[in-house]
């Protein structure tokens, strides 16, 4: 007559399989997504410290130029005979054709 026969006991304890799947799933998204990040992240600084006079670059907006100077954050880039712009070091998206030349030498 109506008892509680088919009702399930309630359980009062820490579920250790959510904390499993959740770590499996931190795990997954890191490998997938944070540390091809982080390593394209220390190509770009590499690419960026190894910038030399002379060096064929194209820009992020797709402007393309000779590396005339350098700075801490600002490269100048000539475009065309005796034109010359300065874009910020970050604004670099690829060197297209190492030179192979050292840095020119000021005369104090």
């Amino acid at each position: 007559m109506g008892g509680n026969q088919g009702a399930p006991a309630a359980q009062g304890g820490f579920d250790w399989s959510f904390i499993a799947m959740m770590a499996v799933i931190f795990g997954i998204f890191y490998f997938l997504m944070i540390r091809p990040q982080q390593k394209k992240q220390k190509e770009l600084k590499a690419m960026l410290d190894n910038l030399a006079y002379g060096d064929m670059v194209m820009t992020s907006g797709g402007i393309h130029g000779k590396v005339t100077g350098l700075a801490d954050t600002v490269v100048t880039l000539e475009i065309a005979d005796k034109v010359r712009i300065k874009v910020a070091r970050s604004a670099i998206g690829a060197i297209l054709q190492k030179s192979g030349q050292p840095a020119p030498t000021t005369k104090a």
